[in-house]
């Protein structure tokens, strides 16, 4: 599986260096940063998949990052997970019941870290994990690279298939078109705006449901069912 987007907040570089190593060799795609307040920032910018939090970081602790995320309704159910040196089962209750998903002791085992971060996407969201998309008609095969549209073959091209995957991964979510090319373009800075258009309605015509893929002014698309009559 790959796409699923990790923000890393460790302030300890050569950590950090070793768990981005060995994230990136599991197909996440990673954004760093060592203080708490650009955590909090880069939480609303990138909108990751997964934040995996170190307790001890600079200015706001990671446990305040922690609770001040759970506050906000769009990273209430953002996937985290707990860092820390503390291996006391008080520390370990309070980073829990401030909202952590899962809690690492260091030192660990990267490897580890990887299959827990696995194991908390596939607990909190399982359609990162999953083999088959679905969605209001539309089913991705992951494996098999096929998408059917109430049982018949849509034939895409690979920029339509990765544009498909982001929406059936984040459905009803709006993007920007800005959002999608950092997403879905491998070299995003050599691409204009417009070309995500092009491959929105592209992507239409081969669903052949045109308002599943609803536009929003002045924001960007949503995979949305809503629309549909």
């Amino acid at each position: 599986m790959t796409n699923r987007h990790l923000l890393l907040v460790e302030d300890d570089r050569p950590l950090a260096d070793l768990i981005s190593f060995h994230f990136e060799r599991a197909g996440y795609n990673i954004t760093r940063t060592g203080d708490g307040e650009e955590a909090l920032i880069l939480a609303d910018e990138v909108k990751p998949d997964l934040v995996l939090l170190d307790w001890m970081i600079e200015g706001v602790s990671g446990i305040e990052v922690c609770r001040r995320l759970r506050r906000r309704p769009a990273t209430a159910n953002l996937p985290i997970v707990m860092l820390t040196a503390r291996g006391e089962e008080a520390d370990r209750i309070r980073g829990l019941e401030t909202g952590a998903d899962d809690y690492v002791t260091k030192p660990f085992s990267p490897k580890e870290l990887v299959a827990r971060a696995g194991a908390v996407l596939r607990r909190v969201r399982p359609a990162l994990a999953a083999e088959t998309l679905e969605y209001a008609g539309l089913e991705m095969d992951l494996a098999g690279h096929r998408v059917r549209r109430s049982g018949r073959p849509v034939q895409l091209g690979p920029t339509e298939y990765r544009l498909l995957r982001h929406f059936l991964e984040n459905p009803g979510r709006v993007f920007s078109r800005q959002q999608l090319l950092e997403t879905v373009w491998p070299h995003s800075e050599e691409i204009e705006l417009r070309t995500v258009d092009v491959h929105i309605r592209r992507l239409r015509l081969a669903i052949g449901e045109p308002d599943l893929i609803r536009t929003v002014r002045s924001a960007g698309y949503a995979l949305d069912a809503d629309g549909l009559s």
